[in-house]
């Protein structure tokens, strides 16, 4: 996957975020909250379920929003383009909808009144209701290395022990001796085990081959439970890191059985110099503040979305940035090595089991190496960028970047999950 930059001569007109939606436009020059997009350049996107095809106007939706006057979530669905609360003593989380026999049958039929359209929802702002990450009691895993493309990079990260000056230099010497000995090889296959004893002669085996390419997936846990940020937060990258990117991708909803229940779309944020210095800091490099953002809905498998329709979705990546820096790139999880049924039975089965269920980041194609600033260092984020990531039949997930010291903290985890939904006469 190529991703071009595109940078312009001068600096954006000054000026609000403007989003222009199929139902209304949001001004969001003066935030309330400092999740809130502020910067001074205009940006123009569809509404965040319209994208360049019709496929989610028959979709399933199941999804979350913040009330404040109840000071918790609703769960929601989406109806002949109105959101409606479909919370209830029987459902009364995104949970306990995943683990019915047929999740899309009961959000179909569940009672619900409307609270809105999807753009009024499409801000940040605690005073008024908000989109939340579609996800609730669910365990929040994620799987790295599985697009050979990025594996290079990751390959790369570790030889350049997190210092991005030297990624170019590496960058050719590895790609020229085992590039093109990973195009098309599948996981755990006798070719890979063939290549890796190549690798291994010469020198170049790592760690992240290891996992890219031998029997065992990466499987790592990305976030706390309820931690996740929504479609419009603000996602949080650790002050400590310089060399840093998105990582789009496909979430698998899972439930405690193992059975795939729906997909949404997830921006699992890396920080690529913490993760090369040491495979061990993994856990400060993946889960930080506002560090993993899940949405805008989870679209529930019916009769027409299943597991087929997630390995051919197609993922387009948009980076803008406030020095007028574009970046734009397609990602296909028909190349993924490992298929996604398969990555689902190395995460949960007699060996570990999740009794709320999981979500599941399927891993990544995307390996920025265009330079942004200085040449031979490639991509890294700035704040105020803003990361779309977008699929047919998911929609769009919208965020913009800052520190994750800059992000609201997140104070809203279980234990007040379960006393307000109580208050709420729903326990």
């Amino acid at each position: 996957m190529q991703f071009a930059p595109v940078t312009r001569s001068g600096p954006k007109p000054v000026g609000p975020i403007v989003f222009k939606g199929s139902v209304t436009t949001m001004n969001l020059a003066t935030p309330r909250n400092p999740r809130q997009f502020c910067a001074d350049h205009t940006i123009h996107r569809p509404h965040m379920t319209q994208t360049a095809s019709t496929a989610l106007s028959s979709a399933t939706l199941l999804g979350r929003v913040w009330d404040p006057a109840l000071e918790g979530p609703l769960v929601v669905t989406l109806r002949d383009g109105m959101v409606q609360d479909i919370t209830s003593r029987a459902a009364p989380t995104v949970r306990d909808i995943c683990e019915m026999d047929d999740p899309a049958d009961y959000v179909r039929h569940a009672p619900g009144r409307a609270i809105g359209a999807v753009a009024d929802l499409e801000t940040i702002d605690v005073a008024h209701r908000h989109l939340l990450a579609p996800s609730d009691l669910q365990v929040i895993k994620a799987c790295g290395v599985t697009f050979a493309r990025s594996m290079l990079e990751r390959v790369i990260e570790e030889k350049a022990a997190g210092d991005p000056g030297r990624a170019a230099d590496i960058r050719a010497k590895v790609g020229e001796i085992i590039g093109g000995s990973l195009r098309n090889l599948k996981a755990g296959s006798e070719a890979a085990a063939a290549v890796k004893a190549t690798l291994i002669r010469e020198g170049l085996w790592s760690q992240y081959l290891e996992v890219g390419i031998g029997p065992d997936a990466e499987v790592f846990t990305k976030a706390p439970v309820l931690a996740s940020v929504g479609h419009m937060a603000d996602v949080g990258l650790h002050p400590i890191s310089v060399w840093n990117n998105p990582e789009p991708e496909v979430v698998l909803t899972v439930a405690s059985t193992g059975r795939i229940v729906g997909a949404t779309l997830g921006n699992d944020v890396n920080l690529r110099d913490v993760e090369g210095r040491s495979a061990l800091l993994l856990g400060k490099a993946k889960d930080n503040n506002a560090s993993c953002a899940i949405g805008p809905f989870i679209r529930l498998f019916d009769e027409s979305f299943d597991i087929e329709s997630v390995r051919r979705a197609e993922l387009t990546l948009t980076i803008t940035g406030e020095d007028g820096f574009e970046l734009t790139g397609h990602s296909a999880m028909a190349e993924i090595s490992r298929d996604p049924a398969d990555l689902v039975a190395q995460t949960v089965g007699r060996h570990h089991q999740y009794p709320d269920g999981f979500m599941l980041f399927l891993g990544t194609m995307f390996a920025p190496t265009q330079d942004r600033d200085r040449k031979g260092e490639g991509f890294s984020h700035k704040t105020g960028d803003i990361v779309t990531i977008s699929a047919p039949d998911l929609g769009i997930l919208r965020n913009r970047v800052r520190l994750s010291t800059q992000c609201d903290p997140w104070r809203f985890g279980l234990a007040q999950l379960m006393r307000n939904l109580s208050a709420r006469g729903l326990l």
